[in-house]
């Protein structure tokens, strides 16, 4: 049975990126998945918006609902000790790694089934150790930081905004409350044809907030 090629975005900042990592398995036989390290922050920067962490009720609101979806869905998951860290050096391990999916769920696992901090220096050397390899040589290779940059200009030009996406040709999934969707889009690719999914995305505004 072919499987038509999908782009998975993610950054392990994101618990909602980690929650649906651990779905991805639903994908099997349906999709090819090429995993994608991106820097959130650089989607933030770029279309000018915030993460949700970066004002407190919508903090809250994300910790807790994280917390609850894991356990209605049998997730193994505890917070980090800070959050948000800075996932730059996750992210690139991630890439020298090939983005294989075992690095990948090996890493989402440290920071958010197990709850460890990749910023403390004592659990880098840790996590390094599980993947075997010299870590910190690995992060400050130029290439692996290129291919970030590159992974995180390609989310943009396909309009990627948040953290996780999937890109399917030219259509964008975002966020775990998305995955039925996209699996429904792979059973049924000319679902977004629909006359009513074609009328929502031409709609005209009647306002528009200053900014």
């Amino acid at each position: 049975m072919k499987q038509t090629p999908a782009t998975w975005y993610f950054d392990f900042v994101s618990p909602y990126a980690y929650l649906q990592s651990r779905m991805l398995h639903k994908f099997r036989g349906k999709a090819e998945i090429a995993m994608a390290p991106v820097l959130f922050a650089g989607l933030l920067n770029h279309w000018k918006n915030i993460g949700p962490a970066e004002f407190p009720p919508k903090r809250l609101w994300t910790y807790r609902f994280c917390t609850w979806f894991a356990r209605d869905h049998g997730i193994p998951f505890r917070f980090p000790p800070r959050h948000p860290f800075n996932p730059l050096k996750p992210l690139r391990l991630a890439i020298a790694r090939g983005g294989a999916p075992e690095a990948v769920h090996a890493i989402f696992d440290f920071i958010w089934a197990d709850g460890r901090d990749p910023n403390d220096p004592a659990e880098w050397q840790a996590l390094g150790a599980k993947l075997g390899g010299d870590a910190d040589a690995a992060v400050e290779r130029p290439e692996v930081k290129e291919a970030l940059r590159a992974n995180t200009e390609a989310a943009i030009a396909a309009g990627v905004f948040g953290v996780p996406s999937f890109v399917i040709g030219k259509e964008v999934f975002w966020g775990v409350d998305a995955t039925d969707f996209v699996l429904q889009y792979l059973d049924d690719p000319g679902l977004l044809r629909d006359p009513e999914f074609q009328r929502v995305a031409n709609l005209p505004a009647a306002a528009e907030r200053k900014r």
